[in-house]
């Protein structure tokens, strides 16, 4: 279907806004985990070419948890994709990154509640890969740089905390989470960014900032929320149109990490099991 050095988006309908796009095919994707939230969309911009998924579905119909993250990972990994840019709403936690900041993590903490399947190893397959460092930095200093072009306020580095939800936090949990030093509030970049890493790809993220977390004394309706995002998103099309074409004209290599990872012996794997781990490994 594809080569193996494609681009990839995973975010909001939003992407569909994009100026210039032009949708050229939607490939329904069947993966051994199920199937993504929605028909992988090719689309070009500007004369790239890119595949795109919305996370939560076509029509917003996903919450968080009823994400099939790994049907996700593995369908665009299956067509060829190799770099990934996610693009996700988040709250700040901390006062410097105000409402429509841009914050480019480089970290991931998991305060999911183990609803999530976040590894492509189970069933007889063991395989244990590094995800020390979860975010590619040369694609992180693409976005920054995409950003720079565009003129949005952002900030490159910090921690992602991801929750559950759907619900937002209470006040004591956001306290702690301030205490651990994280940036961002989020609900949907784990297991995402972990998958990404364990099927060799590089992983960046745009963490477009909507709300203070509850630790802030004011009030922030969802309504108020919306139209935050709603900005974030008009300034988020401009920065994802410069990064791929700068990622088009400017293809790097990055270290596979997911290399020598598999402890089963090979004798032990089944035939699907060494399909799935062909389109992984590879």
């Amino acid at each position: 279907m594809s080569n193996n050095d494609c681009i990839g988006v995973i975010g909001g309908t939003g992407v569909y806004q994009l100026k210039g796009l032009e949708v050229i095919k939607e490939h329904d994707v069947t993966t051994p985990f199920g199937k993504p939230s929605s028909p992988v969309i090719e689309a070009k911009i500007l004369g790239t070419k890119f595949f795109f998924i919305p996370r939560h579905g076509k029509g917003h119909t996903l919450i968080p948890s009823e994400i099939n993250y790994r049907a996700n990972i593995f369908a665009l990994k299956q067509i060829g994709v190799r770099y990934l840019i996610s693009i996700s709403a988040v709250g700040s936690l901390k006062e410097e990154l105000p409402p429509t900041t841009f914050v480019l993590p480089d970290q991931f903490i998991d305060w999911t509640k183990g609803k999530r399947d976040r590894s492509f190893f189970e069933n007889g397959v063991v395989g244990h890969v590094s995800v020390a460092n979860p975010i590619d930095p040369t694609l992180q200093n693409l976005l920054a740089d995409s950003c720079e072009k565009v003129n949005a306020k952002f900030t490159k580095g910090g921690s992602y905390i991801c929750i559950e939800g759907p619900q937002f936090s209470t006040r004591a949990e956001s306290a702690i989470y301030r205490s651990f030093g994280a940036s961002v509030i989020g609900m949907t970049n784990v297991p995402e960014a972990f998958l990404a890493k364990e099927a060799a790809m590089a992983y960046a993220t745009i963490a477009m900032v909507t709300d203070y977390d509850c630790w802030k004394e004011e009030h922030c309706t969802t309504a108020e929320i919306i139209k935050v995002a709603k900005k974030n998103n008009e300034l988020v099309q401009e920065v994802l149109s410069s990064a791929i074409a700068k990622l088009a004209e400017n293809r790097f290599e990055f270290p596979f990490e997911n290399t020598e990872v598999v402890m089963t012996e090979v004798g032990q794997i089944s035939s699907k099991h060494k399909q799935m781990l062909e389109v992984i490994l590879g």
